[in-house]
């Protein structure tokens, strides 16, 4: 089994994330909300100078930081780390819809801002080395590092600044550019290294320093050279600043990242050690086994196992029996992605709730977990799992406070005041729970989906189908119970497996009826939520995949938006989570709070991890003694 699904490629991560290292260890984190910040100066006229900012707190690490807490800033340069990835690729433009762009095609491109693993909404320059930005945060000025370089050696200006934010305004991921359009009024050039945005009024700008600060910055001069189109894919990435640059591609099986030995920002307090590795290879493959298998004979180095089956029994081969291979359960203080199933509400046959619940009842995840997952897994609840932002029980006085109105209007029932938090059923020890079943089978009634002599259940004539596409041969065998629970509740449902590139065209063209898909939230909420749950751009939304248009969701979004306070925002995400929940648009899976790491022992890290970052690409480092025992017994390459 492989109950954590990793994203299929980077064309899916978020536009602005601030951790180009790490896409795949933070779900794509959009944007870690930022604003104020200490070891700040702050002038007559009121602006605010500094290092960095945070959300609604001070900064953990001082202006004259030396390295972050939770590297080694002796870490050794060098050697290879490698990983698999699941599928193909045919682009390494990861900023369009078109094609599948590699994994780790990030890893070029560099921000003015970039978060840190041991803070919740915090963040320092990156690009740049200062900021300024007035108290109400209408307006911000980025000074870009005078010694700031792209990989072939010329300088980043400010005009490469605007240049990047005007392509995300009018040629990114659609959703993206719609909020980007109404939030920033103008991008513009005070000088060689000095660049501003103003901000729109009338919206909260909490986010807005942070939202422009985390856009990519690529070279202008070679942009327009090559002739782009920021729309199209292309095999051939963009010029960046970052620390790696493209080193080997065969195209759909293998990508080799090289350090930049010219890097510009090896020295910046902020990387120090971090970027360690001389390479950084991706192997892909087109199943979970074969990638497995690829582990234990050496093909590459590094796995952070998702099968919780693979991780209960096959680690028994000859390179974990040598001690060639390490096994690690490290802490993961992240929040759960979210991974669940997610009907498609622009199909007629799941506009009623109480079909959506009914589907969502004969889903077994305690049979599954006993039987497939060897007891490892936690059921996943809420949006915001694994912390404290995840709606409980009844709504307090504060949640109530912004419920009602909402009630009060008709956008909202009058039980999300009276019932608690909906929570995903529970199931007993059978495969099919038959009080489960029951309960199924009366709200199909009630939405007049009745069973006929074939025992299958209709309506208008229309048969109840439902089909769930799927691209991971792992998966089967936790989607065959659920359809054959399905199907004895009289729903026409069955199992669509087809390979990759297929499933990334038809969840595109919003053509299915049921996939399994990850909602990977923030601990301070951005933008980000109107493109996962906003209406105004359900479909046109790459993340908005099941298609909600819901006026409560829209007006609590705005809430969390605009909240002023750690406070405020906790009592607007709780209620938020609530209502999204009561919407019943996913049948939620599992998480568990570990990473389960295996990899050949030849790589160190820390002793006391980050709790919001694994890490291993970012700041852990090659032993070069162990690989050469490794070699010498014939254990790797």
């Amino acid at each position: 089994m492989t109950p954590h699904r990793p994203p299929r490629s980077v064309v899916h991560a978020r536009v602005c994330d601030l951790a180009p290292l790490r896409p795949w260890l933070t779900a794509w984190a959009l944007c870690v909300a930022l604003v104020l910040g200490a070891s700040q100066a702050v002038a007559e006229d009121g602006v605010i100078v500094s290092h960095g900012i945070s959300t609604f707190g001070d900064l953990k690490y001082p202006a004259d930081f030396a390295h972050l807490d939770y590297v080694n800033p002796d870490a050794p340069k060098g050697g290879e780390i490698s990983v698999w990835a699941f599928g193909s690729f045919d682009s390494m433009h990861p900023y369009t819809t078109k094609g599948r762009a590699g994994v780790l095609s990030t890893v070029f491109f560099e921000s003015l801002l970039t978060g840190t693993a041991d803070e919740v909404g915090a963040a320092y320059g990156l690009l740049a080395e200062r900021i300024e930005y007035p108290e109400d945060r209408s307006w911000v000025i980025f000074d870009i590092h005078p010694e700031a370089r792209f990989s072939d050696g010329s300088p980043v200006t400010a005009q490469d600044v605007v240049f990047s934010f005007d392509l995300f305004r009018d040629k990114g991921l659609p959703s993206f550019r719609v909020q980007l359009s109404r939030q920033v009024t103008s991008a513009e050039v005070l000088g060689e290294r000095r660049v501003k945005f103003t901000f729109a009024q009338g919206i909260p700008t909490r986010d807005l320093p942070q939202l422009v600060g985390g856009l990519p910055v690529f070279s202008k001069a070679f942009y327009e050279s090559q002739g782009r189109d920021f729309e199209e894919s292309s095999l051939e990435p963009l010029l960046g600043s970052g620390p790696y640059v493209l080193g080997e591609m065969e195209v759909g099986q293998t990508l080799v990242y090289t350090r930049d030995p010219d890097y510009w920002g090896a020295d910046l307090p902020i990387n120090v050690g971090r970027n360690n590795f001389d390479r950084i290879r991706v192997e892909y493959y087109a199943d979970y086994n074969a990638a497995f298998e690829g582990f234990k004979g050496g093909t590459y180095t590094f796995r952070n196992e998702a099968s919780s089956k693979s991780w209960a029994t096959g680690y028994d081969f000859p390179a974990v029996q040598n001690s060639w291979v390490l096994r690690q359960e490290l802490p993961d203080g992240a929040l759960a992605t979210g991974q669940s199933f997610v009907f498609n509400l622009r199909r007629p046959q799941f506009q009623d709730p109480r079909v959506r619940e009914a589907i969502s009842l004969l889903f077994n995840f305690e049979w599954s977990n006993e039987k497939l997952f060897y007891g490892i897994y936690a059921r996943v609840n809420s949006f915001w799992e694994n912390s404290h932002l995840a709606a409980e029980g009844l709504p307090g006085e504060d949640e109530i406070a912004l419920l009602e109105p909402l009630v009060a209007e008709g956008l909202l029932p009058e039980t999300i005041l009276t019932e608690p938090a909906v929570m995903a059923p529970e199931s007993g020890a059978r495969q099919l729970d038959r009080r489960n079943l029951r309960r199924a089978s009366a709200l199909l009634d009630e939405a007049g989906w009745t069973v006929g002599a074939d025992g299958m259940r209709r309506k208008d004539g229309q048969t109840l189908r439902v089909e769930f596409l799927n691209d991971s041969q792992t998966f089967n065998r936790v989607i065959e119970p659920y359809v054959e629970n399905l199907r004895r509740a009289g729903i026409d449902a069955s199992h669509s497996f087809v390979d990759n590139a297929q499933a990334t065209n038809r969840e595109r063209n919003y053509d299915f009826d049921i996939i399994t898909a990850q909602f990977p939230m923030n601990y301070v909420p951005g933008s980000g939520l109107r493109q996962y749950f906003g209406s105004e751009t359900a479909d046109t939304s790459v993340f908005n995949k099941m298609g909600l248009q819901d006026p409560a969701v829209d007006r609590l979004t705005d809430t969390v938006l605009a909240a002023e306070s750690d406070a405020e925002l906790t009592t607007a995400v709780r209620a938020l989570d609530r209502v999204l929940r009561s919407l019943r648009f996913w049948v939620p899976q599992w998480f568990k709070d570990t990473h389960t790491v295996a990899y050949y022992d030849m790589y160190a890290h820390p002793e006391t991890l980050p709790p919001y970052d694994l890490g291993p690409l970012d700041f852990w480092w090659y032993d070069a003694d162990k690989a050469d025992r490794l070699r010498a017994a014939g254990a790797i390459r």
